[in-house]
């Protein structure tokens, strides 16, 4: 699977509500994999999906935070704030994403909408 098919496969499963778990665990094991490859709203939309379903995938989310957090700068504000949003949701550790996270949306707040602001300061 690429990339993108591993993405839009979880976003359109957790988009409509639906929750296979042995599906989300072999996307998390591919995505584990692959975590390199991942462009910076890959992650924050792989995040969304599992935490939109409540499925905890600690592995995936390590390998998330720990790309993210590297790559932080260049995510967007959504992405900012749907990756927080996640992370907090299924109360995933990521101390270090979110110092990250803080750091960069301090510097971008005016790019947030109202609903990124209220998630990220939720996510807090």
């Amino acid at each position: 699977f690429t990339v993108q098919s591993l993405v839009t496969t979880a976003w359109v499963f957790a988009t409509s509500g639906i929750s296979e778990s042995r599906l989300f665990e072999a996307i998390a094991r591919a995505s584990e994999q692959r975590i390199g490859d991942f462009k910076p709203q890959d992650l924050s939309n792989t995040a969304w999906a599992f935490a939109k379903l409540g499925l905890p995938a600690p592995q995936l989310f390590e390998a998330i935070a720990r790309e993210s957090t590297q790559r932080v700068g260049d995510f967007e504000a959504q992405g900012l704030a749907n990756t927080a949003w996640a992370f907090a949701k299924l109360g995933a550790p990521a101390p270090q994403l979110f110092e990250a996270i803080a750091r960069e949306s301090a510097q971008r707040v005016g790019d947030f909408n109202a609903q990124g602001l209220a998630n990220t300061a939720w996510a807090f």
